[in-house]
């Protein structure tokens, strides 16, 4: 069994889903602290042509919460600008129109909580990715007791994990031999930049899977999937 874990970001890099395409679970690790200006409600796209962020409004989101407590703030209706902005952006791009009722169906997805909204996402990534993994939310393993690297240790104990693939971010944090002490193989993997046509001058890598998903066709994007190597 291969194991996956990450926080819910929402319509992230290319690197999170070939953390997806790796693992035969992924869990999505959103019972642990929100952080503050980081990429688990924003990302980036290009909008005339120029690297630009984009946000969920959320409210009251602190550091001091857990991401699964987290509501979205649906009154200023952004969903339906940011529609606007897609199609301002992208509507003349090669896979526009295959992509955006995919893109509109996540964006229009009315729930409560920014870890369901995005686990919603993911699961309707992965299914026009065509990756082949279950998606689980890291509450159901009751081990919030336990602190960093021994959580996921335990997750990994409890799905009888064999191989947990890591994020290259997480090389720092996480002992091969700690991992290994309990029969499981600690990878890490790292994304490698395969350029593609996009609106701009030069090319802007590691934007939302967003911009990818607009300037790739859909058979195509395995190509993308597949570029990676393990450390």
């Amino acid at each position: 069994m291969v194991t996956s874990i990450m926080q819910p970001y929402f319509m992230p890099y290319i690197g999170y889903w070939q953390l997806l395409q790796v693992a035969d679970i992924f869990v999505i690790y959103d019972d642990v602290a929100f952080i503050n200006k980081g990429w688990i409600n924003r990302n980036q796209i290009l909008t005339n042509n120029v690297q630009t962020m984009f946000t969920i409004p959320l409210i009251g989101a602190s550091q001091n919460k857990k991401i699964n407590e987290i509501e979205i703030e649906w009154k200023s209706n952004w969903e339906k600008k940011f529609i606007k902005t897609i199609e301002q952006s992208y509507s003349k791009s090669i896979s526009y129109k295959f992509f955006i009722p995919v893109l509109t169906e996540i964006l229009n997805y009315k729930t409560e909580k920014i870890s369901d909204y995005i686990a919603h996402s993911i699961q309707k990534m992965v299914e026009y990715l065509e990756i082949n993994v279950t998606i689980l939310q890291s509450e159901i393993y009751q081990n919030s007791n336990l602190k960093a690297q021994d959580r996921i240790i335990d997750i990994c104990k409890q799905t009888a994990t064999e191989t947990y693939i890591n994020a290259i971010g997480g090389k720092s944090l996480y002992d091969i031999d700690s991992f290994r002490g309990h029969q499981i193989d600690l990878k890490f993997i790292e994304s490698l930049q395969l350029p593609y046509s996009q609106k701009s001058k030069t090319f802007i890598p590691y934007l939302s899977i967003i911009d990818l998903c607009m300037n790739v066709e859909q058979k195509d994007i395995k190509n993308h999937l597949n570029s990676y190597q393990f450390i």
